[in-house]
């Protein structure tokens, strides 16, 4: 998430009330995760175990609970919660805004685009031309939309990160302030859900295809020509290449990458990184063959105990 204007070191540290270690006129242009950060980016961690990978993160700003030796050409923000002072940028520069209509008088809505009866758009949504959404779609604030879009009813764009922090008193939200931003000719399924990003875009990329009951987590991207059935899960923070097809209530866990061309069969489970151009199945998902060999062989069993006892 980038801030609307350039933003000097020590104004972030006077905006949390905290110290920091770096120029006072150090540049800050925004805040993300770990995995999009830019240079001019604030990045927190509040954990010894991640230290070393925010420290050597492409972020420029570390907002840490620790204070530590400071990488060159970097700045530190020292904070005793790094997670609630995140959290208070993001509300600071991406505050809730209440909407005061249905439709919001600053989205954007392109030519030939048709919205059926009780859609809600949120404030600062921008739609392209011919896109045709169905009744009872719920879009966000700032998310985007491209052109010749089609979203049936029930779809909800725009959703908050399920991302929490489980503390003594209970669970500490992580606040979201980033964006869904859909290309153009995507066509989302009735009663899909894709959450935006916590500080960055979640992505579906042009030409793909979600089918009925479809949930994207946050900070995901889906690239071009990507078919997905019904019911599948998508964690946060994953990368769907081009041209994969995933199958019916498939799950994908955080983090990981589906490489080009994969193909995923039906209720399998995805714990890792998929090379692209080959097919998976199961749980965990493996490399098809093999698992339809492993199948063969299980099928077996019965004969091979009975030979056994005679």
């Amino acid at each position: 998430m980038k801030f609307p204007q350039k933003h000097t070191l020590a104004q972030i540290a006077t905006i949390l009330d905290v110290e920091f270690v770096g120029n006072a006129e150090f540049p800050v242009y925004g805040i993300n995760e770990i995995h999009v950060v830019e240079p001019g980016d604030i990045v927190f961690v509040d954990h010894p175990k991640y230290y070393d990978k925010a420290l050597d993160s492409a972020a420029t700003i570390v907002l840490i609970n620790k204070k530590v030796d400071c990488p060159e050409g970097k700045a530190l923000l020292i904070s005793e919660d790094p997670f609630s002072d995140f959290n208070k940028l993001t509300r600071y520069f991406k505050p809730f805004e209440k909407a005061t209509a249905s439709i919001a008088a600053t989205a954007q809505i392109g030519t030939g685009t048709i919205i059926q009866p009780n859609c809600f758009i949120g404030n600062n949504v921008k739609i392209g031309k011919d896109c045709l959404i169905h009744a009872n779609v719920t879009i966000y604030d700032n998310a985007v939309i491209g052109n010749g879009v089609t979203i049936h009813s029930g779809a909800v764009l725009g959703g908050d990160a399920f991302y929490y922090k489980k503390r003594d008193t209970g669970f500490d939200k992580l606040v979201s302030g980033g964006r869904v931003v859909i290309h153009d000719f995507v066509d989302i399924g009735a009663l899909c859900t894709i959450d935006k990003g916590v500080s960055g875009d979640t992505i579906i990329g042009e030409d793909s295809k979600l089918d009925n009951q479809v949930h994207i987590g946050h900070d995901t991207q889906i690239g071009k020509r990507v078919l997905i059935a019904a019911q599948s899960g998508i964690a946060g923070c994953v990368i769907v290449e081009d041209d994969v097809v995933i199958w019916g209530q498939v799950g994908i866990a955080s983090g990981i990458t589906i490489k080009e061309k994969a193909t995923i069969f039906a209720q399998s489970g995805v714990g890792r990184t998929l090379e692209g151009g080959k097919s998976y199945l199961g749980t965990p998902a493996e490399d098809s063959k093999k698992k339809f060999r492993e199948l063969a062989s299980i099928r077996q069993i019965p004969y091979i105990l009975e030979q056994i006892k005679k």
